[in-house]
């Protein structure tokens, strides 16, 4: 996907990259770190993602043969500009999922999207660890088959626990090593995915 990189972007980069080092990542990897570390002016997030590259290049390719993106909040969504995103939150018959199954919205979200798009989605978890719990149940289930998880939850309750529990099932995933994340992390790996280049570029 091309676009138009801004000078101030540019200058960023270059001052991102000469303070931290990179190189030790595969291309993809290092496109959703540096996005991830740009997002904050962090350089501390080189040691916090865990990303395989093999799960990236489906994720992206799925992305790009216009596969569903679906975020679990309107933050993350509104950080994605360059293609359409549904949002979980925003699925017909949330609030009474939720109130029947006694889940959280976020994960009656995840439930309700899953059903409409159980096989080949993307998925962008940056804020409700049990938005990330609930789909790694529908794919222990055989109810889902993502193309790639973005699972990086932020908080104190659970968000470790579920992005360890994510790692562990094998699933193709993004995810944080602690408490930390947000839908601006979320964001930031699909956008990195969006805008890398063939063969080596990363914007």
């Amino acid at each position: 996907m091309r676009r138009t990189v801004h000078p101030i972007e540019t200058e960023s980069y270059r001052i991102m990259r000469s303070r931290a080092d990179f190189d030790r990542f595969e291309p993809l990897t290092r496109a959703v770190v540096e996005r991830v570390v740009h997002t904050t002016a962090d350089p501390s997030w080189t040691g916090e993602v865990v990303a395989d590259e093999a799960a990236l290049r489906q994720g992206r390719d799925a992305l790009l043969a216009g596969a569903p993106l679906i975020t679990d909040v309107r933050m993350a969504a509104s950080g994605i500009t360059a293609r359409e995103v549904r949002v979980g939150l925003d699925f017909p018959g949330v609030a009474d999922a939720a109130a029947s199954e006694e889940l959280t919205r976020s994960a009656a979200g995840m439930r309700l999207a899953a059903a409409e798009h159980p096989r080949g989605a993307v998925w962008a978890i940056g804020n409700a660890p049990t938005a990330l719990t609930e789909l790694l149940r529908l794919a222990e289930n055989g109810e889902l088959e993502p193309a790639l998880i973005v699972g990086v939850p932020v908080g104190f309750v659970g968000a470790v626990d579920s992005k360890a529990a994510l790692r562990r099932s094998g699933l193709p995933a993004v995810s944080t090593l602690t408490e930390r994340g947000g839908a601006a992390i979320a964001a930031a790996a699909i956008n990195a995915l969006l805008y890398w280049a063939e063969p080596g570029g990363n914007r």
